[in-house]
């Protein structure tokens, strides 16, 4: 009896451990991102409006911080992470300002939703250059676009900025090539 007992103890300890790492990967798992947010949705869309260009920004700075956030959380206060990450506030301020000078409501920031975290700080630099290069693609097409002139002057602003931050994680692969 005691065999039986220990051996069933046993089996569903072993039963709760895998159903818990099931459960557990599935809430850790990040959603999927939509086409339609951020840099993705910007570079695919072909007719981009005025809300539609702010919303894009600012998704893809949200990302960015959520991305740089979750970094900084794994791997430490490490750099460029930690200064990235505060200047991609500085562009979500800017941006901010223009959905008020327009009037248009400011889209929730759910991004943190979209973002796994990297294993390595190879992955992690790697996941800024990647991130980046998107941005500064969305940039380059939004100034691109008939926009109010303050709204194209932001765009060519964080997109120059962008190539800071692309240069920056650059940098940082190198150490692991």
């Amino acid at each position: 009896m005691n065999f039986t007992l220990t051996k069933n103890i046993v089996f569903t300890i072993l039963f709760l451990t895998l159903f818990l790492m099931l459960h557990v990967s599935k809430i850790s798992a990040q959603t999927e991102l939509p086409k339609d947010f951020g840099a993705k949705g910007a570079l695919q869309d072909t007719w981009i409006t005025l809300q539609e260009a702010l919303t894009y920004a600012i998704q893809d700075e949200y990302l960015a911080q959520a991305r740089y956030e979750k970094i900084i959380q794994k791997f430490g206060a490490i750099q460029p992470f930690t200064q990235i990450k505060a200047a991609e506030q500085r562009h979500i301020s800017a941006l901010l300002s223009l959905f008020t000078t327009y009037k248009i409501e400011i889209p929730q920031d759910n991004a943190k939703q979209y973002i796994t975290t990297p294993s390595s700080l190879k992955e992690a630099f790697q996941a800024g250059v990647d991130g980046e290069i998107d941005n500064i693609a969305m940039y380059n097409k939004l100034a691109s676009l008939s926009l109010p002139s303050d709204v194209t002057a932001v765009m060519k602003q964080l997109g120059a900025a962008s190539q800071n931050h692309l240069a920056a994680f650059k940098r940082g692969l190198q150490q692991y090539q």
